[in-house]
């Protein structure tokens, strides 16, 4: 990802039209419009080799006969002229472009990249509406309105998206930071842009309006720090089978299934909503509201009627009204007339004025058990609704001067049009207002899933019950095997062999060659088991049911060779063309009250591998209960991932069946995951019937293939997975062997149980200052880490399991450069630790092909300022401090 020179596109000082007109209901007569409509703070340019003067604005015949070179160029010529065009912009110094044109063949499109690339100029678009920055007056955009100035950013495919969207917000007065039409994304996409508004300044919020990625990684990364800063909202189209083909046609490019779209938004932290109004309800109530801390809604209201509706609502969606507690319950006694409702929703009755709704607002504030708390009015001829919102208003207002507690609060004021005054009132003081029950509800329903998103996001995984300890070896040999043999999908032999190998259990399974040596298979295996099951055995046979080729229930040797010979003729009939190896032999488990479950992995066309889980057996397909994660898993995301189906509710008991041992399937659907993040040559992956209950989970079956010589390789993970080959072992003087290895999640404990014993001192020299703030959150943050763009290394005293040191490269979006943190147990200085962690640094800068790292150390930190001068840094002192010094190290590229 990059997001070099996305300034000069969204900050730019000068702007050229290439394909100015004055030919009217052209585009570039409407661009050029809508370029002069504004005041623009900089100069703005026009180019047509065909025209001196348009719309009394002087043309100029080419960009390299402009007055100087432009920041940003918008371009609306015929395709053909592009490469060019970009060329010439590139060799005069423009960094950014604007490519409004559509109809690019594809090497005309890769003829512009090329043109672009020696350059560095940025492309936006092209086929595309064009950008409107509404804080610096620039329309460069054939949209027939200029939003007003706002703090929202919205980033859409479609241009047609943003023209309704706007034309929506301008009656409700909602203003924009950035509109930017994306439309193809040759150059510039999402993940570029994500990556550029979390962290501008101008925008509170993100809005997307999305039809497919073009770079599932990049996003994935980009979002997830966009998701840390601010709020961003999705609105991704082709939820449906009929949608996702017309986006592919409308986009031209191949889209991912929905549910891949809907577990990498959850992963990242977005909120997706399904319709455009929710955008915006969305990015009032996330903006205005505090971040919830519980879950729990009150509801106040002087209508019966209305409260019931909020509250049905809230039922629909999922939410929870808040249980008020007996001194809440006291205090709206004693404020309110015998007739209220004496529950939440709290009814003050329809005479209810701005003294009884004051009363009851303090009661639910002080409630500890309110979270959130929605306020609503039905006008009467008895009160002024405006003057209950000022009063409620003014009173927020006291308690929070005097610092006490307010929960999140919304309203819904119902009725025209004295309504208006009031909601205008919430606007003013940045106050969630609705217009009806069920939106208030939604709203705070968008509230509670942002929470659990970004919950999601920053939390600290479970450790592992037991140390993950797979026979990699042993399954990279059963892999190459089938490989070297030219057969994609293994056999049921081994495929359950590399389960095994992953420490997922199976059922031991038998190969026998002849019906005979089914029978003598049989009669060993009846010996410690009351039946046993017999399956066909072919390269050439997937589904083995489907052809007759599974028997079950077996109960001696003898019915076991009979049913073989009985298989292989009815095999042989229903497909001749098979070529069989022989039979299977096992246990029949006898577990029958265990839950049938499917386990797997799907190749998703633009996220990659997928871990699936849901309810199995032969009518999966039918019954379609299945949820699914991106790769690497933990315990939580594999919580997460089971309670997401269906089945889950089945899994946690009923009347006289036990719950099943669901940290066993946690744990063993993490050991898929390990299995497929560790080896890229796994296609497909489909265990099929896991059977769980409270014994715990086996595996009975499972079909499994692997990439080919020739054959399209597997995509690659969204997530860049756990890099376990960076682990290292020294022995530090005074401590002993010590394990230097990459940061995880889980590291969290240890984490913070380090930062507690560093000295005053040493917290002064890492963080600059002696008593920084170390929240849960920023644990969070240091010990989650985004392989794909930052690397933290820590080190682990084998002995004891205490944390050592820390250290950290946290690499710029265009990865190019990253800046150097370390930092050592206050009681290790000089033992060499530090020296270890820094040559691991530039090691993994270098196989990386990071191009620089650096630092800023205080001038007072001799130790680290002497190590990096002997490492080869430059060190140079900060010219506006004194104090503090700039380190830098030249690395060489990735050869």
């Amino acid at each position: 990802m990059t997001i070099r020179n996305l300034d000069k596109m969204f900050a730019p000082q000068s702007v050229a039209f290439v394909g100015a007109s004055p030919t009217a209901g052209s585009i570039g007569r409407i661009v050029t419009q809508n370029l002069f409509a504004q005041p623009f703070r900089g100069p703005v340019w026009l180019v047509n080799p065909r025209h001196t003067l348009i719309e009394g604005h002087a043309c100029y015949p080419s960009v390299g006969a402009l007055p100087s070179p432009p920041d940003l160029a918008v371009i609306a010529t015929p395709p053909e002229t592009l490469p060019s065009l970009i060329g010439e912009l590139g060799a005069i110094g423009t960094r950014a472009a604007v490519v409004i044109t559509a109809g690019l063949t594809p090497q005309i499109k890769q003829a512009m990249l090329d043109a672009a690339r020696p350059h560095l100029l940025r492309i936006q678009g092209p086929n595309c509406l064009g950008l409107a920055l509404p804080a610096l007056g620039l329309n460069a955009s054939f949209s027939h309105i200029m939003p007003p100035v706002g703090d929202l950013a919205l980033l859409s495919q479609s241009g047609a998206i943003v023209t309704s969207v706007l034309d929506w917000a301008a009656s409700r007065k909602i203003g924009f930071s950035h509109v930017v039409s994306l439309g193809d994304m040759a150059d510039a996409d999402f993940g570029d842009l994500l990556d550029y508004f979390a962290g501008d300044l101008s925008s509170r919020a993100i809005l997307l309006y999305m039809e497919h990625l073009t770079d599932a990684r990049k996003f994935m990364s980009a979002a997830r720090r966009a998701s840390r800063t601010k709020p961003v909202i999705v609105i991704k189209a082709g939820r449906h089978a009929e949608g996702a083909r017309a986006a592919q046609s409308h986009t031209g490019a191949l889209a991912g299934s929905d549910a891949a779209y809907d577990t990498t938004f959850r992963r990242a932290g977005m909120l997706r909503v399904t319709e455009l109004e929710d955008l915006f309800h969305a990015a009032e109530v996330l903006s205005r509201v505090p971040r919830l801390q519980g879950e729990h809604l009150a509801i106040l209201t002087n209508g019966g009627g209305a409260g019931v509706l909020a509250t049905d609502r809230l039922a629909d969606l999922g939410g929870t009204l808040a249980r008020l507690d007996e001194a809440t319950l006291a205090k709206l006694n004693a404020a309110l007339p015998p007739a209220w409702s004496h529950a939440n929703p709290v009814d003050i009755i329809g005479d209810g004025g701005a003294e009884r709704y004051v009363a009851a607002f303090e009661a639910l504030c002080e409630s500890p058990a309110v979270d959130a708390l929605l306020v609503m009015n039905c006008p009467t001829a008895l009160s002024s609704s405006t003057d209950i919102a000022r009063a409620l208003v003014d009173r927020r207002s006291e308690l929070q001067r005097a610092g006490k507690r307010v929960p999140p609060l919304m309203t819904n004021w119902l009725g025209e049009p004295a309504a208006a005054q009031s909601r205008a009132l919430f606007a003013q003081e940045k106050i969630a207002t609705f217009e009806t029950p069920a939106a208030a509800v939604e709203g705070f329903m968008q509230l509670v899933d942002y929470r659990r998103a970004q919950a999601q996001l920053l939390r600290t995984p479970r450790a592992l019950p037991e140390e993950l300890t797979p026979d990699a070896a042993t399954a990279r040999e059963i892999i190459a095997r089938a490989q070297a043999r030219g057969v994609g999908m293994l056999s049921e032999v081994d495929a359950k062999a590399l389960l095994a190998a992953y420490g997922i259990p199976v059922v031991p399974t038998v190969v026998a060659g002849t019906p005979k040596d089914v029978e003598i298979a049989a009669e060993t295996i009846l010996k410690t088991a009351q039946a046993c099951v017999v399956k066909i055995l072919s390269d050439d046979i997937t589904h083995k049911s489907d052809v007759g080729g599974v028997a079950l229930a077996l109960t001696s040797a003898r019915m076991a060779g009979q049913a073989a010979t009985a298989m292989l003729v009815r095999v042989q009939q229903s497909k001749p063309e098979a070529r069989i190896a022989g039979f299977t032999v096992q246990a029949m488990v006898q577990r029958p009250r265990a839950h049938e479950l499917i386990v797997g992995m799907t190749d998703d066309l633009t996220f990659g591998p997928l871990i699936v889980f849901g309810a199995g057996g032969t009518s999966v397909e039918v019954v379609r209960d299945t949820a699914m994660a991106l790769p690497p898993l933990d315990l939580n995301l594999a919580a997460d991932l089971v309670q997401r189906t269906r089945i889950h509710r089945l899994l946690l008991g009923y009347r006289d069946r036990p719950a099943a041992d669901l940290a066993a399937l946690q744990l063993t659907l993490v050991k898929v995951s390990a299995l497929v993040v560790e080896h890229p040559e796994i296609l497909e992956l489909d265990i099929n019937p896991l059977l769980a209950d409270e014994r715990g989970v086996i595996a009975l079956d499972a079909r499994i293939r692997v990439v080919l010589p020739g054959e399209k390789p597997r995509q690659r993970l969204a997530i860049r997975p756990y890099p376990a080959t960076w682990m290292r072992r020294h022995d530090i003087q005074g401590v002993g062997p010590v394990q230097m290895r990459p940061m995880m999640p889980t590291d969290a404990l240890l984490y913070s149980q380090f930062i507690g014993r560093l000295s005053p001192e040493d917290m002064r020299m890492r963080f600059f200052s002696a008593r920084p703030k170390i929240t849960d959150e920023m644990i969070a943050r240091f010990t989650q880490i985004d392989y794909a763009r930052e690397m933290a290394f820590v080190a682990i005293d084998e002995t004891t399991g205490l944390l050592l040191g820390v250290a950290r490269l946290m690499a710029d979006p265009d990865y190019g450069k990253a800046e150097f943190a370390v930092i050592v147990a206050s009681d290790l200085k000089g033992r060499g630790l530090g020296w270890r962690f820094m040559q691991l640094l530039i090691e993994y800068g270098r196989k990386e092909g990071l191009g620089v790292i650096f630092g800023e150390v205080l001038s007072e930190n001799t130790t680290m300022l002497r190590m990096c001068a002997e490492l080869g840094f430059i060190v140079e002192s900060d010219p506006d401090d004194a104090s503090v010094n700039h380190v830098t190290l030249t690395l060489k590229s990735k050869g």
